[in-house]
């Protein structure tokens, strides 16, 4: 059995996404973080994050990637955009999208990465902030 700890990836550190990564840092997970300004980044980078420089970068030094963004078109772009977690991401790489949008683009974006060898699990949340905080999404 492998003992070595998980490489999270969190992409997307508003009001959902960064006590999400708190928790899996008080947890001893190995987590890099981005997130499109650079505060929420610097304040879980000062707790023991990696700073990332793109989605590419985090989806580079991680075996499982966590989205949390506020829109379908964000989630598309992180994933399949210039830059995204596709081109990063290694073969059988999980990304977990915990993003509310739109079902079509999700099947379209899950069938995207399949072909590239990747798995996405679709885990949309519920519990705002508070849920977050308490590791009870």
């Amino acid at each position: 059995m492998n003992h070595q700890k998980e490489n999270i990836g969190v992409i997307g550190l508003g009001i959902m996404g960064k006590p999400m990564a708190k928790n899996l840092l008080n947890a001893g997970y190995n987590v890099t973080v981005f997130n499109r300004s650079s505060p929420s980044m610097d304040e879980l980078s000062n707790l023991g994050a990696h700073k990332a420089s793109s989605p590419k970068d985090v989806a580079a030094k991680s075996d499982i990637i966590i989205t949390m963004l506020p829109d379908t078109h964000d989630v598309k772009t992180v994933i399949l955009g210039n830059n995204g977690i596709i081109e990063g991401a290694s073969e059988n790489n999980i990304i977990i999208d915990m993003s509310t949008i739109s079902p079509q683009v999700t099947i379209e974006i899950t069938q995207s990465l399949k072909n590239n060898k990747l798995f996405m699990l679709d885990a949309p949340v519920s519990g705002g902030d508070t849920g977050a905080i308490n590791g009870r999404w």
